[in-house]
């Protein structure tokens, strides 16, 4: 079954370049034409997006570095750790949302310190998969596409973090009972 699976995955994307070529010779398009375009968009759009990359990754970077993400890992970790969030992965929610790099970084850390098999690595690999970098996203997509009304962007994102939190302590709960 797994070899099919790897054999059917290798041949999709091959499959998908085929359609795509199949679809616009068939309606007289030019692909590799829409292709370059396409491309220069892009680029023009990673260049637009670039201060607020480099802003977001040095801000995360600063924070982590002074040992602020740790001490208010701790500070907070004292309400969290009764409803089963321990205060080691606390600092890596805050980050998550921000930037997932960073994030990966710190998990890591504990990874090092407590185990990937421990409930603390558990959870946190849970927690960096259904999770989503809110503020990096908002803040890229939004700048990019012109929008200045979020309406309930934010909100509706830090509800589905913390319903990301909240499955991963269940996981996680579960996995290690």
């Amino acid at each position: 079954m797994t070899n099919a699976l790897a054999n059917l995955s290798n041949i999709i994307i091959p499959a998908l370049i085929f359609y795509i070529i199949g679809y616009g010779m068939i309606h007289h398009t030019n692909v590799y034409e829409d292709f370059v375009k396409g491309a220069e968009d892009g680029f023009r759009t990673v260049i637009n997006i670039m201060p607020t990359l480099i802003g977001l990754m040095m801000a995360v970077g600063i924070l982590r570095a002074s040992g602020f993400l740790t001490f208010l890992g701790n500070l907070l970790g004292t309400l969290t750790e009764p409803l089963g969030l321990p205060a080691p992965v606390v600092p890596v929610i805050i980050v998550k949302l921000f930037s997932s790099s960073a994030a990966t970084g710190l998990v890591l850390d504990i990874f090092k310190r407590y185990g990937t098999d421990s409930l603390i690595g558990t959870m946190t690999s849970i927690l960096l998969c259904c999770t989503e970098t809110c503020f990096y996203t908002m803040s890229v997509y939004f700048m990019a596409a012109k929008v200045t009304k979020t309406r309930y962007t934010l909100p509706g994102a830090l509800l589905s973090t913390a319903a990301g939190v909240a499955a991963s302590i269940l996981l996680a709960g579960i996995m290690a009972g």
